[in-house]
């Protein structure tokens, strides 16, 4: 029997694991072509032509608008920022509620903060882990404006029945689409489906440059609260004009501009998109085939098309006699860090990230002017679902990205194996 490395026995993998990284010639010639302009930046927060941003930047956006088939694709600084502009766009503010995932990234719920209104936490379905489309029924009150609804982990959420909700009570969708960047649900794209859809450029996601981040939407006057939002719009809108004052709400702009250089990348990143989600469902059917047959491990459900943002797993504490916690630290322990990501653990986590109503923020209610919440429940038990994945069942990875070969990956089944079948080790 083979002791476990946590346990001093011999590593399955030393090596480290090869570096995702998508950046080639195309993006270095991109780059120095903006360099040789002189041009890095043409914005200016002015009523003028170049409001709209240079060159590079506008004609990034009418290749994401071919690309995703949309009417409108507004380039920002990041898609945190892209999420705060949509909630701004959309008009929304204090007394009103938005209701937001429990199980995502902090801007996502954050966003509804930035302009006084209130995140109201639903709880997330526990087999694709995207909100569960009855939890955000039962939050739905008078105050209810919109949902910002997610595709964690780069599944599709229940398009259909969130749509139909959202016709019942007469809410707008924001798609925080940021881990799910050209997968199609029914031959149309996620991010797509919703008001407004988020997109991120940030160096981790599937496509890259550096930051930034992409809003897109079909509606002609969203899209112009949208650019105002993006560059200044207070500045502005006097010499645009306006025809009621009702159009100014919410009409306090930021600088949430990208620049020549990031638009550049992002083109070229663009093109490479389609081959990359293939790479990365090919490499998690390859490791599904073999990782299923572990009886306390269950793949998860596909909804669809998947960008596999992360791979997550579901672990049965009952069946395999461990916690999940042992678990994963002994196949750590097997296995070697990524190279371009040394400052990181081995990528395997238990858990995705803690359920945001339990960050301190929501806790304390201290960051921003919280009087509107003083009766909004935050406390531990009010999304069982996401406190039982967070807490106990769900195992996630970044172990199958594009530049990992069959033999990388039959290292990481063979971690898997190996620590399944030496759990007397761990007991």
């Amino acid at each position: 029997m083979a002791v476990l490395a946590i346990n001093g026995g011999k590593k399955v993998r030393d090596k480290p694991f090869p570096a995702y990284n998508t950046i080639d010639k195309a993006e270095e010639e991109a780059v120095l072509r903006v360099l040789r302009s002189g041009k890095l930046s043409t914005y200016l927060g002015t009523w003028h032509d170049d409001f709209y941003g240079g060159v590079e930047v506008q004609s990034f956006e009418r290749e994401w608008e071919s690309f995703f088939g949309v009417k409108h694709a507004i380039s920002v600084n990041s898609a945190t920022s892209g999420l705060y502009a949509s909630v701004g766009a959309l008009g929304l503010g204090v007394g009103d509620e938005v209701i937001v995932s429990s199980y995502t990234m902090s801007a996502s719920a954050t966003a509804a903060l930035v302009y006084g209104a209130t995140p109201v936490f639903a709880d997330i379905d526990e087999d694709s882990f995207t909100l569960d489309v009855k939890s955000i029924e039962s939050k739905i009150t008078p105050k209810t404006k919109a949902i910002i609804v997610v595709d964690i982990f780069g599944g599709v959420y229940d398009v259909e029945s969130l749509d139909t909700l959202a016709k019942k009570y007469n809410l707008k969708i924001i798609e925080d689409c940021a881990q799910a960047p050209g997968v199609k649900y029914k031959n149309r794209y996620l991010g797509t489906f919703g008001d407004i859809g988020v997109f991120s450029l940030n160096y981790h996601k599937h496509i890259h440059s550096g930051e930034g981040g992409v809003v897109v939407t079909d509606d002609d006057s969203l899209a112009h609260k949208l650019r105002l939002i993006r560059n200044h719009a207070e500045a502005v809108i006097n010499a645009k004009g306006y025809e009621s004052v009702d159009e100014l709400k919410n009409m306090v702009g930021f600088n949430y501009r990208m620049t020549e250089i990031e638009c550049a990348i992002a083109k070229e990143q663009l093109k490479k998109l389609p081959q990359l989600i293939k790479e990365r469902i090919k490499n998690v059917d390859y490791l599904e085939a073999h990782l299923k047959e572990i009886p306390f491990l269950s793949m998860p459900k596909r909804m669809g098309e998947h960008a596999f943002y992360v791979h997550p797993i579901r672990f049965d504490e009952s069946k395999a006699g461990v916690s999940r916690e042992s678990f994963v630290k002994a196949l750590k322990a097997e296995l070697p860090r990524t190279l371009l990501r040394d400052e990181s653990d081995v990528l395997i986590s238990y858990g995705y990230v803690k359920p945001l109503y339990l960050q301190p923020l929501y806790q304390e209610k201290i960051a921003f002017s919280f009087n509107d919440l003083s009766d909004q429940d935050y406390s531990l038990g009010i999304c069982p679902v996401t406190e039982k994945m967070h807490f106990k069942e769900l195992i996630t990875h970044e172990l199958m990205r594009p530049g990992m070969s069959q033999d990388n990956l039959d290292d990481v089944i063979e971690a898997f194996i190996k620590v399944s079948k030496n759990l007397d080790e761990l007991r």
